[in-house]
């Protein structure tokens, strides 16, 4: 039996072409996704480490609120007693906060994720990673040092004068360039260094804080021995702690916050590029175990068991999908790289550096590829096992026409089943994920079941203008999709699948635009909105409202700023401003109580938290700040409406005493009486010259920022589905290939009776489109009906999505792509259909 599976895979292995490369491709994708984030673990890994290895102990504020969040300064004072703690080599104090330098071109140079830093240049080199590659060190106020991909990224040099915005605008003059280590910098973070007392002046504003300690022991002295020796002369509110757990904490917070999420993102469109896969590879072995159905009875017949027919298919499985596991193995590293391009193409830095593969990396692409190949193989094996032996001596039909009542059935229980607990969680309330996701993956399964009982009266439908327009042409294309309504639902499900997550995303991406639109036509009292323009941490200084609201064309003008609290034990981000005014510029909805009467001690909740935690107005919260100060703060009003502020608001006098450095990522600006937005706008503009450029904009243009970077995110989501629908389209042209082998002598007949090359190519490209058109519009309907509750859900759990909208354009636009796709998928089987020879096609068996 081996060595007649083998036979029959070397002399069919072109059936078996497109069945390898849907698994190549999919463990491509599998493979990229999991070295890319191996790689990117090890160059943070390896950055980080790099970072702190010349440090063996930190002195810092005690207080952690978020990871992300950077702590509150200390004492400068402090810096003299840890030096003179026993086994100290050397200390010195730093600063560090942020400071967008402005580039050649007068924008900020980075800011799109990394962290844009302005800090104090440590002068003792066996206490930093930065050393002097051009230049010398800062003296005196003004100078700065920058690392030299700061530089290369901004297009400056030694001696240029440009600005740094800590968020105010300080003028400098680069006097060196530095390199991280034995790279130019630190991943895309942008670094620019002052000297301490400089750093101190602007980025902390204060002379006599410094936001840590760096610690050298000397030699032979144990890291936690001298971190002990350092805790006991500190006073409360300060630690000291190894440089190895600083490094650990590093590597932790950028793996939580950021690597996991991405390489679980992009492992989540690798599993869809694979069950689509999945698809495709059953369809092809159910289509070729149905074509040896006489094959496998004479082998009944001559004494093989059904055992033997089961493990002659499965191992002809077997092989396909170790050597498709394998190449998309060696794939996957150049995936990898594509995938990194990609997001640096959408102006998401990932630092460079080498590829790694890990073992872990091999066995779960190589485990993923077989296993789905194998649960692919398993049903046409065991389908092939119950050909009857005397089937051999008589003409059998290769594979059955229609869906049998037992799967229709089943298909319409999952169908009921999936969609009655999806709009049980939309209509029930709660706002919880889990259900909904239950629910759709019961439906899509049930749809994929269930799609051979639909697939020949949808067929007819849709083949119809096919008919009208081509004639006998179009009308036996039709007909070839409606005659197995089985195989025109395997071949469809794929793209079906495909297509039916593009549609879910394009519907929640389209509704939230949509709830943007409606919030800020709703909320929005003002005729301007100020924003730094990119994505990350940034924002305009404090100092810039001020100088807007001075203008004569400009009225209210509301700076609003970020703020990180714990809130009754949680970590909280929180919306800050002064409320009186921000209730004259933006409608939050307020349900309770009223803006303009929150002041100190006090705060606003959302209507969400206040129900969550059971607060009525009046309850008092504890709330610690990031510099250790605890208070107990009255809830003063509550609102619904959280697009813009999210869901605490805080008063400037309640946060101001404990901030480092305030940045306003949103500036709301009202026109005097009588000016227009126009005239505002410009004299805005002129003010903003100053501050590095940020964006002014009207609301329709603020409104279509946000859309925009709703498109950016889309944009990436349909580039990492694009690869799910190529295999998709590559299953149908698979699945007709081999209908043609089986109609060898049909049309052979056709061209006997007077069909033209012509008219048989048309035939088949009709066919592929009225598949293609079958799984797009299935995918479409599920697209749509998942993507609805999703909409409903997520307003619910998170309020950021308020509105249902449905993209009519868009989705159009994938159905006509998907029909255009089955063209492109039938080209190939049908130029091959018509280069048959017309006697040899008629004598085939």
């Amino acid at each position: 039996m081996l060595w007649i599976t083998l036979r029959e895979m070397r002399a069919h292995a072109r059936r078996l072409a497109g069945t390898g490369l849907a698994v190549v491709l999919g463990v491509a994708f599998l493979t990229g996704t999991l070295v890319l984030g191996a790689t990117l673990h090890a160059n943070f890994d390896s950055l980080l480490t790099e970072a702190n290895a010349g440090t063996d102990v930190v002195v810092r504020n005690d207080t952690e609120l978020d990871a992300n969040v950077a702590r509150a300064p200390i004492d400068a004072s402090l810096v003299d007693r840890v030096a003179a703690v026993d086994g100290v080599a050397a200390a010195e104090g730093q600063v560090s906060g942020y400071g967008a330098l402005l580039g050649s071109d007068g924008k900020a140079i980075g800011g799109n994720g990394p962290p844009q830093m302005a800090a104090s240049w440590v002068t003792d080199p066996r206490l930093t990673p930065y050393h002097l590659a051009e230049g010398r060190a800062p003296r005196a106020d003004g100078e700065v040092v920058i690392s030299k991909s700061t530089a290369d990224n901004g297009h400056l040099h030694l001696g240029d004068t440009t600005t740094l915005l800590t968020p105010e605008p300080v003028e400098v003059t680069i006097v060196g360039l530095a390199r991280f280590g034995d790279t130019d910098g630190l991943g895309g973070v942008t670094y620019t260094a002052f000297d301490l007392p400089s750093a101190q002046a602007h980025v902390l504003k204060s002379p006599d804080r410094v936001s840590s300690v760096v610690v050298q022991g000397e030699d032979g002295v144990d890291q936690s021995t001298l971190a002990d020796r350092i805790s006991a002369v500190l006073p409360a509110g300060v630690e000291a702690t190894t440089g190895t757990q600083v490094a650990a904490e590093a590597v932790d917070q950028i793996n939580q916050t950021f690597l996991d999420s991405l390489t679980t993102f992009l492992t989540m469109f690798a599993g869809v590029a694979l069950l689509v896969g999945t698809f495709s590879i059953y369809n092809t072995f159910s289509i070729i175990v149905a074509q040896r159905t006489r094959q496998a009875a004479l082998l009944r017949a001559l004494g093989a068991g059904r055992g033997q027919v089961i493990r002659s298919v499965i191992f002809e499985a077997l092989l396909v999908g170790v050597t498709g596991s394998l190449v998309g193995l060696a794939a996957g590293i150049g995936v990898a790289g594509l995938l990194k391009g990609l997001f640096d193409a959408a102006g998401f830095a990932l630092p460079a550096g080498g590829i790694v593969v890990t073992g872990g990396t091999v066995a779960a692409a190589l485990v993923a590829g077989v296993l789905v190949t194998l649960v692919a193989g398993v049903v046409p094996a065991v389908k092939a096992s119950r050909v009857a032996p005397l089937a051999a001596l008589r003409a059998v039909a290769t594979e059955g026409r229609g869906p049998s009542v037992a799967r229709i059935a089943a298909g319409t229980l999952l169908v009921a089943a999936g969609a009655g607990l999806t709009l049980a969680a939309v209509i029930g309330g709660g706002g919880t994920l889990a259900p909904v996701g239950i629910g759709a993956l019961l439906t899509v399964i049930g749809a994929v079941v269930s799609g051979p009982a639909v697939a020949r009266p949808v067929a007819r439908v849709l083949g119809a203008p096919l008919a009208r327009l081509r004639g006998m042409t179009g009308g036996l294309a039709r007909e070839n999709a409606m005659r197995n309504p089985r195989r025109t639902a395997g071949t469809a499900s794929a793209l079906m699948v495909g297509v039916a997550v593009v549609t879910l995303f394009t519907v929640f991406a389209a509704s939230l635009k949509a709830s943007i639109d409606d919030s800020i036509d709703k909320s929005f009292g003002g005729d301007l909105v100020v924003t730094a323009g990119r994505f990350g941490n940034g924002g305009v200084s404090p100092q810039m409202v001020a100088d807007v609201a001075a203008l004569p064309e400009v009225g209210t003008t509301v700076g609003v700023s970020r703020a990180t609290l714990q809130i009754d034990g949680d970590t909280k981000e929180a919306s800050v401003a002064p409320l009186g005014d921000l209730g004259r510029l933006l409608d939050v909805g307020v349900t309770g109580g009223s803006l303009a009467d929150v002041g100190d001690g006090e705060l606003a909740v959302s209507d969400n938290v206040a129900e969550d935690f059971g607060w009525q107005r009046g309850d008092r919260v504890a709330v610690t700040f990031p510099d250790g100060a605890q208070e107990r703060l009255t809830v003063a009003a509550t609102y619904d409406t959280t697009n813009l502020v999210g869901n605490y608001l805080v008063p400037q006098s309640v946060w101001q005493p404990h901030a480092v450095q305030t940045v306003d990522p949103l500036v709301l600006v009202e026109a005097a009486p009588g000016t227009s937005v126009a005239s505002a706008e410009a004299a805005v503009e002129q003010v903003a010259e100053r501050y590095g450029n940020p964006d002014v904009a009207d609301r329709a243009e603020f409104a279509a920022t946000a859309a925009g970077n709703v498109d950016m995110l889309l944009t990436i989501i349909y580039a990492l589905l694009a690869l799910a629908i190529v295999i998709a389209l590559m299953g149908i042209a698979n699945t007709l290939s081999l209908s043609i082998h089986e109609r060898t002598r049909e049309l052979g007949l056709l061209r006997a009776v007077g069909q033209t090359r012509r008219q048989v190519r048309a035939m088949v490209r009709g066919e592929s489109v009225v598949i293609a058109a079958f799984g797009a519009v299935g995918g479409v309907a599920l697209g749509v009906f998942l993507g609805w509750a999703l909409v409903r859900v997520a307003g619910e759990s998170a309020g950021l999505v308020e509105v249902f909208a449905l993209p009519t354009g868009r989705l159009l636009i994938v159905l006509a792509v998907g029909a255009l796709a089955g063209v492109v998928a039938g080209l190939r089987p049908a130029r091959r259909a018509s280069r048959l020879d017309i006697l040899a096609a008629i004598a085939s068996d």
